[in-house]
């Protein structure tokens, strides 16, 4: 069974463009964390990397990238969910986000914190990850945000990729090299572990996996909720 609709949004038969995104790291808040996203028209790939730092901002750091432009808008309604592939990774825990609201900047120049919709996975090696909408969780500076409206499917303003120190979890040099972002609608969900479409899209994150994001949301703590006004 293949997707009814695939729409590419970034890589794949879309080229990665480093004009599309820009860094948005710890150290508009005073830390040391820096990342890249390197790729070219050439290549097949994007890299997703640089180094998580723990010690300027006592165990907190947090480094991603994400889309430019306030203006930009996608219409995705039409789709299930986002597919990831990734080439490889390095098995740090990363996360997805996702933004349909973005407020006109304060004035000292920093953006107001809106709603956010996260998605954390963990990869290492070639993997590809389908995201259904209902596997975004909204949070706000850093916390769920359980009484979210709806996330505006036809007014997508902004894609993220970050990876957050979680206190000492992690730390370091970091990699996720990624092949496409792209929307997907499907025929039906699959469940069936015998399902040979399940070999291509990946529904459900794994039990591990979700346990990880679940210790790790536990302890967000207060570094959490800077992320949350600039991604």
């Amino acid at each position: 069974m293949a997707p009814t609709s695939h729409l590419p949004l970034f890589g794949g038969v879309r080229a990665w463009s480093q004009n599309d995104w820009t860094s948005s790291d710890d150290r508009v808040r005073g830390g040391s964390s820096q990342s890249e996203l390197t790729c070219s028209a050439s290549s097949l790939i994007a890299k997703f990397h640089g180094t998580l730092d723990i010690k300027t901002l006592g165990g907190a750091g947090f480094a991603s990238q994400r889309t430019r432009g306030e203006d930009r808008t996608w219409d995705l309604s039409a789709y299930d969910g986002i597919e990831l592939v990734i080439d490889s990774a390095d098995g740090k825990l990363y996360t997805l986000t996702l933004k349909d609201e973005i407020l006109p900047k304060r004035p000292d120049g920093r953006e107001q914190s809106t709603i956010s919709w996260e998605f954390d996975f963990r990869a290492q090696g070639r993997r590809t990850i389908f995201v259904k909408w209902s596997d975004f969780r909204a949070t706000y500076r850093g916390r769920d945000k359980d009484d979210a409206e709806p996330l505006d499917l036809k007014r997508i303003k902004r894609f993220g990729i970050m990876i957050r120190s979680f206190f000492g979890d992690q730390e370091g040099a970091f990699a996720l090299n990624l092949v496409s972002i792209a929307a997907l609608r499907t025929e039906r969900y699959l469940d069936e572990p015998d399902d040979e479409y399940i070999d291509d899209f990946l529904y459900e994150k794994s039990a591990a996996e979700a346990a990880s994001s679940e210790q790790a949301g536990g302890r967000r703590g207060w570094f959490s909720w800077l992320t949350s006004c600039i991604l």
